[in-house]
């Protein structure tokens, strides 16, 4: 027989376990990550998902096999979670092996607490602990579905007050829960604004941290670096896999949204590099207007001379 502390206690398990996680997930069902691109989905604990919707897309290419899914034990013992500090006050974590399409997630300190933009692939429990040292996350975003990486994860686990995508892109974040849509222009710390770019996905949008003058670019932009990290040459894309170029009116939208951003970092879901500028970006735009539709890489030194635009 039970007797009434005993009760309280298990009233306070069943609470516990019924009790939503932030993401709102049900906690019968699992996460898995797709081999092929990292996109995380929650599904029915008894059977994997049947696809991946990111390698579906236009945009990525199917695995050559069929679809396969590791669950968060499989990548937690798969994977090392690594980080480190870019630049003054941006912190990057990362996995290795690389998972899927090898996101990058960076930490920016701000007036009013962490700031977490893109995410790499996991988080292991020293990463998480790292987080939590450092007083946790305030605000957790992302440019677009191919930045999420383990978002879902550091929801579960630090419940950040704020959780931001461009509102046009909600059909891709299933695995966690939105908490501040974000339309075209949100501030989201002093001087740190999400600016919505469109182009690669709708609501495809970049972070701008204007008092460091620092530009976390989503996929508007590809970087190519040499062995010393050195950008060597830029790229903007509908597709990069599929090389499927922007339109005209898409570049256009790019370069009034872009060209009005002072910066000279740079950074993408995958790399950073120092010394690209609103110059160089503005150059790269007019240069992809004044020439056939493409997706090419632009050397660094062809963007540095005057383009006259006549699209």
């Amino acid at each position: 027989m039970t007797g009434p502390d005993d009760s309280h206690a298990l009233r306070g398990v069943r609470a516990a376990e019924l009790a939503p996680l932030p993401t709102r997930a049900h906690r019968q069902h699992r996460a898995y990550s797709c081999t092929n691109c990292g996109h995380w989905q929650r599904w029915f604990a008894h059977t994997p998902p049947p696809s991946c919707p990111v390698c579906s897309d236009v945009r990525n290419e199917l695995p050559v096999d069929g679809f396969e899914f590791l669950r968060e034990t499989e990548v937690d013992e798969l994977v090392t979670t690594s980080w480190r500090e870019a630049v003054p006050g941006v912190t990057e974590f990362w996995c290795d092996p690389v998972v899927g399409l090898g996101s990058h997630g960076w930490v920016l300190e701000t007036a009013e607490g962490l700031l977490g933009f893109e995410a790499a692939p996991w988080y292991s429990a020293d990463a998480l602990a790292e987080l939590r040292r450092r007083g946790g996350l305030r605000v957790l975003a992302s440019s677009h579905v191919h930045g999420f990486g383990g978002l879902w994860q550091l929801q579960d686990e630090l419940d950040p007050p704020v959780v931001s995508v461009g509102v046009h892109d909600l059909t891709w974040t299933k695995a966690f829960r939105v908490t501040w849509p974000a339309d075209d222009r949100t501030e989201l710390a002093p001087g740190i604004t999400l600016h919505r770019t469109g182009g690669h996905f709708p609501g495809h949008s970049v972070l701008h941290d204007a008092g460091r003058g620092l530009f976390f670019c989503g996929d508007s932009l590809k970087i190519d670096l040499d062995e010393h990290g050195n950008a060597v040459a830029l790229s903007a894309h509908k597709a990069f896999h599929a090389q499927i170029p922007l339109s005209r009116a898409e570049l256009r939208s790019m370069r009034e949204i872009v060209g009005a951003l002072e910066f000279d970092t740079v950074f993408s879901p995958f790399e950073f590099a120092r010394g690209v500028t609103t110059r160089h970006v503005t150059a790269l735009v007019d240069h992809m207007l004044t020439n056939p539709p493409s997706a090419a890489p632009v050397p660094m030194d062809l963007l540095t001379t005057k383009v006259t635009v006549l699209a």
